[in-house]
C-alpha cells in the first residue's frame, strides 16, 4: 500500500469526527442557550404575576443548573471526541485543562443544585408558623 491510500481513509475519518463535533458541541450550546432563554421567561412571567420572586427565585435556578450542566457534558463530549483521532501531545494536553475546568464547573453547580432541592424541599415540608395577635 502507498500512503496516499492509507491517507484518504484518516482524513475522510477526521472530516467525520469534525462534523460530529460541531453537532454534539452546537447541541451543548443549543442546550444551554434553551435553558438560559427558558428561566429569563420564567422570571419574567413570575414577576409580571407579582408573585414571591424569592420563592421562584431558587426554582429557576436550579433548573438552569441543570440546563448548564447537561450543556456542559455535551460540550465536554466534543472535546473528547476531537482528540479521539491521533491526538499530538499538545491536543491532549488542551483536552485535560479543558476537562479539568468544565469538570470542576460541573461539580460546583452539581453541589449547588443539591443544596438548592435540599433547601426547596425542607421549605415545602416545614410547616409554616402563623402568629395570633389578641
Amino acid at each position: 500500500m502507498n500512503a496516499s491510500s492509507e491517507r484518504v481513509p484518516e482524513d475522510g475519518l477526521r472530516e467525520l469526527i469534525g462534523w460530529l463535533v460541531h453537532s454534539i458541541e452546537a447541541g451543548g450550546a443549543l442546550i444551554i442557550f434553551a435553558g438560559a432563554i427558558w428561566a429569563f421567561a420564567r422570571f419574567a412571567t413570575t414577576g409580571l404575576r407579582r408573585r414571591s420572586l424569592i420563592a421562584e427565585f431558587n426554582k429557576i435556578r436550579l433548573s438552569l443548573g441543570r440546563f448548564l450542566v447537561l450543556g456542559l457534558e455535551f460540550q465536554l463530549a466534543g472535546d473528547v471526541l476531537r482528540t479521539a483521532v491521533a491526538p499530538s501531545f499538545t491536543e491532549i494536553g488542551q483536552l485535560a485543562a479543558i476537562a479539568a475546568i468544565r469538570t470542576v464547573l460541573n461539580f460546583f453547580l452539581t453541589r449547588e443544585i443539591a443544596q438548592e432541592r435540599a433547601e426547596i424541599e425542607a421549605d415545602q415540608t416545614t410547616p409554616v408558623q402563623r402568629t395570633v395577635t389578641s
